[in-house]
């Protein structure tokens, strides 16, 4: 009787464990069947977007920059996807002819219109700094830098963007951002790690390198000093970038750009022909058109 009571047992468990064996790889297949149909699916990027204006002394350039919602040690990483360089001069260059500023903007403006996704652009902040040649023109009439700017800060406004400002940025400034960016992009504020993200990299070194830049109104040297003391307050700055403190050294050289260096060298050149009315031809002159 005992034996066939554990027969019967036996066969129920049996016929249940199928039962629920079966149940189970039933959703197992269509777990897998979601999940490949899922992964098909493009995911939502939580990705933004932002437009730099940057207005030199000889001619203003417009970069398209996206990077992740999510930062690395408090800061942003931060790639360029695009890049217009606006057709025609500087904007100082303007300051006799504002009715142009608006459609010297227009190409590069409405091409960003296209490379960001409609969906962003409320959200997509503008930004333009304006550098040595704007800083110039202020020195000789604030009054028309101003309206150079006022022209300008209208045309980027009537674009769906989140217009943040336009102003002119001071040599101190100029000089940092392209210390920034040039030890952005040779790596050296981001510590790479290899196998598996689990193990330094002992030839990655975190010294910064020191930057100078030769624009066409002035010139721009930034380091970091060996000794991390800087003798003078008006050249210091100071960064946390990627979860470390930085002490940066900057100076602006305004006027020693290639293009002042130029007219600087024909304006001697004028002086020295005016003195000497012979100086010009007998030292610049081939020996054959003497």
């Amino acid at each position: 009787m005992e034996d066939v009571k554990d027969s019967k047992l036996k066969r129920f468990c049996s016929r249940n464990i199928l039962i629920i064996l079966g149940f189970s790889s039933v959703i197992a297949v269509i777990a897998l069947i979601a999940v490949g149909l899922t992964q098909n699916k493009p995911l939502p990027e939580n990705v933004k977007y932002g437009i730099v204006l940057d207005a030199g002394s000889s001619h203003t350039t417009l970069y398209i920059y996206e990077w992740p919602a999510e930062k690395e040690n408090d800061t942003g990483v931060v790639n360029q996807i695009e890049e217009c360089q606006v057709q025609g001069p500087g904007i100082s260059k303007y300051a006799q002819k504002l009715d142009e500023i608006g459609t010297y903007l227009t190409d590069c403006m409405e091409k960003a219109r296209k490379v960001i996704p409609k969906s962003r652009h409320q959200e997509t902040p503008v930004y333009l700094g304006a550098t040595a040649g704007m800083r110039l023109l202020s020195a000789e009439n604030e009054q028309l830098a101003d309206n150079v700017l006022a022209k300008v800060k209208q045309s980027l406004d009537s674009y769906p963007f989140n217009f943040q400002g336009a102003r002119i940025i001071t040599g101190t400034e100029e000089g940092a951002y392209g210390w920034i960016t040039i030890n952005y992009l040779l790596g050296k504020f981001i510590k790479k790690l290899r196998w598996l993200n689990l193990m330094p990299n002992e030839n990655d070194s975190q010294e910064t390198y020191g930057a100078l830049d030769l624009g066409g109104a002035s010139t721009q040297i930034t380091f970091v000093p060996q000794n991390q003391t800087i003798e003078s307050p008006q050249n210091a700055l100071y960064f946390r970038l990627y979860g470390k403190d930085y002490s940066v050294y900057t100076h602006s050289f305004l006027c020693y750009g290639k293009d002042q260096a130029l007219l600087q060298k024909l304006a001697k050149d004028i002086r020295a022909t005016v003195d000497n009315p012979g100086h010009w031809k007998l030292s610049t002159m081939p020996a054959k058109h003497l």
